[in-house]
This record gives structure tokens, sequence and C-alpha cells, in this order.
């Protein structure tokens, strides 16, 4: 398969009252079309800065060191801002955490994806049709265009927010927790229609979460991320069975069980800040394997093959 998004040595830093803050520090990565993707790791890791930067979306004081993400021969990271544009929602798309705040409450539906639509070029006296065409393709009847979004359940903002970000075909979706403070049930629709969307599309998808079980059953590759840095790659069989980094054993290890009913397992101590990041690895104060080389020596993500790589001294038999 060819590579649909591919991120090298992407860096982001935050420029504060106490000095510079590397948010992301050369986070390097590629999906392929048709591929999902998972990236996980604890709050503040670094996982949604990462995706904003890939859509030009930072914020000051946040900017965008270096590194390029290049889709279809086109580096978003050097493209001007106004050519940036044209490329959201053509090229690389956003899928939101929370649909409620991604969706104007005073426009209906059907204004939302007519303003996507039109602000991209496309004829308006098509748009009607498009946007039914669209909804049909989450599951929603044609009567929700006239709706707004607070006449809306959780789970039909959410694929709203799916409709209108695959409007245009994109090559690449990044979704951001698109199932957070929903049900179960409504999880799991939610994210059968993102799958089934992507599927017909081939679009490459990252998927951006804390849930474990949600990546085991979604994603064919997972990422780890830890203060900044991806921490362990590979396929999500490889990674789930056989974890190499600390960190990622950690994360598994505190997925509630059956079979250790009432056990709940924990990570010890707190993520770091990164205004004050420790020398070395910067997960060896809670790592249960550190030793002296971990306090001094930062490792790189590597791997005896490019399927499943760690940044971990110790993960691979190192001396």
């Amino acid at each position: 398969m060819s590579v649909a998004l591919q991120v090298r040595d992407l860096t982001v830093t935050y420029r504060t009252d106490a000095g510079l803050v590397r948010a992301v520090d050369d986070a390097s990565f590629d999906v392929t079309a048709g591929e999902r993707l998972g990236l996980v790791g604890e709050s503040g890791s670094g996982k949604t800065t990462t995706m904003l930067a890939l859509m030009r979306m930072l914020r000051p004081p946040g900017r965008c060191e270096r590194g390029s993400a290049i889709v279809d021969g086109t580096d978003l990271l050097a493209l001007p801002q106004s050519a940036m544009r044209a490329h959201r929602m053509r090229t690389i798309t956003y899928i939101p955490q929370g649909a409620m705040n991604a969706l104007n409450p005073v426009l209906p539906v059907l204004a939302q994806i007519r303003n996507a639509l039109v602000d991209h070029g496309e004829p308006a006296a098509s748009v009607s049709a498009r946007a039914a065409a669209a909804l049909a393709g989450v599951n929603l009847d044609a009567a929700v265009l006239r709706r707004y979004p607070h006449e809306l359940s959780g789970g039909m903002k959410q694929r709203v927010c799916i409709a209108l970000a695959t409007l245009l075909r994109p090559k690449v979706i990044i979704a951001d927790e698109p199932t957070s403070a929903l049900d179960v049930v409504t999880q799991r629709q939610v994210m059968e229609t993102l799958g089934a969307q992507q599927a017909e599309s081939g679009a490459a998808l990252v998927l951006i979460g804390h849930d474990i079980g949600l990546m085991a059953q979604f994603v064919h590759r997972l990422a780890v991320m830890y203060a900044g840095r991806l921490v362990e790659t590979g396929t999500i069989r490889e990674v789930l069975t056989a974890p190499r980094h600390p960190y990622t054993r950690a994360l598994i290890g505190s997925v509630p069980q059956l079979r250790r009913r009432g056990v709940l397992g924990g990570i010890p101590g707190v993520t770091p800040s990164l205004r004050d990041l420790p020398p070395g690895c910067a997960f060896h104060p809670r790592c249960d394997v550190a030793q002296g080389r971990c306090t001094a020596e930062r490792p790189n993500l590597e791997g005896r093959d490019d399927a499943h790589r760690v940044a971990c001294h110790y993960a691979l038999g190192a001396p």
C-alpha cells in the first residue's frame, strides 16, 4: 500500500515565562492508505498537539519548530496558511473530541455543510443533494439537515461531524477521541460509522485515544506516546501481546480485566512536567526496570525491524 501520510521529525514548542517547552519532540511515523493507526498515551503526552500541528491549527504560543508532513506529495507544514486552508477537509481532515463544541449552535446542519462545500469551491446548486448523501453515508435521515445541534443526541452530533469531515473524501482522517462522553452502545455505532466511511474512501486514519480496548478492536497499528515522544510503535497484535516498553506494559496493565475482578492496576507516580523533564529517559522515575543508563542517556526509537520499534535501552536486550 502507498504511504498516505509521512511525518518526519515533527517538533512542536510552546514559549512560556519559564522557557521553551517541547510538547512534541522529533515524532516520525507513516500511515498507509486504508490503514488505521492508533495513538495512545496519558493526558498531556502530546497526542492532540501532534495532530493539531499536522492540521496547522496550533494557536500561539504553540509553534511547529521543524519537521514535515507529506500527503500526496505536498508538505503541509511548508504551506502558507492561505494554501493550507484549501487542503483542510480535502486532503487532511479532523474529527474533534467534542461534537457539541465543534458544531455551530446557531446554524442548522444543512447550513454548516453548505458553508464547508461552498468554501471549497463546490457549486451551490448541488449542496442539498451532496448534504443528504453525506448524512445517508453516516446513517442519518435527511430530516436532520433542518435541525440544530442542540436537537440532536450525542451520537447523532458525532456522526454529523464524521459526515462533515469526510465530505470531500480526504486522504487522511484524524479522529480525536470521537467516542468521548458517549455511552458504550453509541460508541460502537460511531466507530462502526467511522470505520465504514474510512473503508469506503480508502483514506488513512489516525485514532487518538486512551481506550486500549477500543484500539484493540479497531486499529491495525499502535503508537504509544509519552512526554512528547513516541516510545513504541508496532502492529496492534505485537504491541498488545508482546509490549517492549515498560510504559506500554503499564498502560496495558491498567486496563480492567475480568479475571482480575476487583483489582485495578495503575502506573506509579505522575506524568512529568514538560517544563522540567527528567534527564535521560523521561519515564525512568516511574519505571520498574530503570538502571543507571536510563537516568543519563535518552533512548532512540529503534528495533530489529521497522514493524516494531521501541525507545528503551533494555527492551531489545542491549547491555
